[in-house]
């Protein structure tokens, strides 16, 4: 596993932005407050124990398709810059829907450790039309910016959308691996808070061993307190939201009683 991550089956704990200016949510004047919150969450899951953060602007739907609006890059960058300042654990990045341009800018800027990138290779039928992966583009920035540390992590499968035509598992996560240059694979449910089908997590794990690769596969949705031990058993880390919220609410601030119970269960 390329990360520096302290524990052999890391737990990701998201830091859901909310609304940024220029999003149907915003509340005006209220850049403090999304500071705040931000910095209170990543605060929260550090202390329960992760093992990493990764940082999403999940308040901003309706979602651009793959190229956001320069003021979402600039404070994406400023918020992330903060939380990696006060982080002591491997921060991440993910700019919905699949600007993975500018999430590896703003890692490379924000000293960021990783990005997620929903739709690396191929494409997908989305809300937001037909999503076409751009690894030629997001690679070749990585080395134009210097950024060789920044990881990339891809999903196979990506949750809220739909494959456009039937193809087996093991040839999209060798073209991820192989083709596209991702260090690591995340499997998901169908949407945010879903689970993730264990079958699929095999098939997923199984693909990636048949290409000897050295890349580890994540687990990228519905991960609870019950379920992350068997979930772990079978994947080498997992990336977890919702069930880190007060009252397991997507929505609400990071709950820390949460976050240990859980990091707790996945020990």
């Amino acid at each position: 596993m390329s990360l520096d991550f302290d524990a052999d089956t890391p737990v990701v704990g998201m830091v859901h932005l909310s609304p940024l200016p220029g999003a149907p949510g915003y509340d005006d004047g209220n850049r403090p407050a999304i500071r705040d919150a931000a910095l209170r969450d990543a605060s929260r899951l550090e202390a329960g124990g992760v093992d990493a953060l990764l940082v999403e602007n999940f308040g901003d739907a309706p979602f651009y398709a793959d190229d956001v609006p320069k003021h979402v890059v600039a404070s994406m960058a400023a918020l992330v810059r903060d939380i990696t300042r006060e982080a002591e654990v491997p921060v991440g990045v993910n700019v919905l829907r699949n600007d993975a341009e500018a999430a590896v800018s703003i890692a490379a800027a924000a000293d960021a450790d990783f990005v997620r990138v929903n739709v690396h290779t191929g494409a997908r039928l989305t809300d937001q039309g037909v999503v076409g992966g751009q690894a030629a583009e997001t690679v070749r920035l990585r080395d134009r910016l210097d950024a060789a540390e920044v990881s990339m992590l891809a999903d196979i499968d990506v949750k809220h959308s739909a494959a456009l035509a039937e193809r087996p598992l093991s040839e999209g996560v060798a073209e991820l691996l192989e083709r596209g240059h991702a260090d690591g694979v995340i499997a998901s449910g169908a949407g945010t808070g879903h689970a993730t089908d264990h079958d699929h997590l095999q098939a997923v794990v199984d693909a990636r061993d048949r290409l000897d690769a050295d890349a580890p596969v994540f687990v990228g949705s519905g991960v609870t307190q019950e379920t992350v031990g068997a979930t772990l058993d079978l994947a080498d880390g997992a990336i977890v939201g919702t069930a880190l919220k007060q009252n397991g609410e997507t929505t609400a601030p990071v709950d820390g009683d949460r976050v240990r119970a859980l990091v707790d269960a996945a020990r």
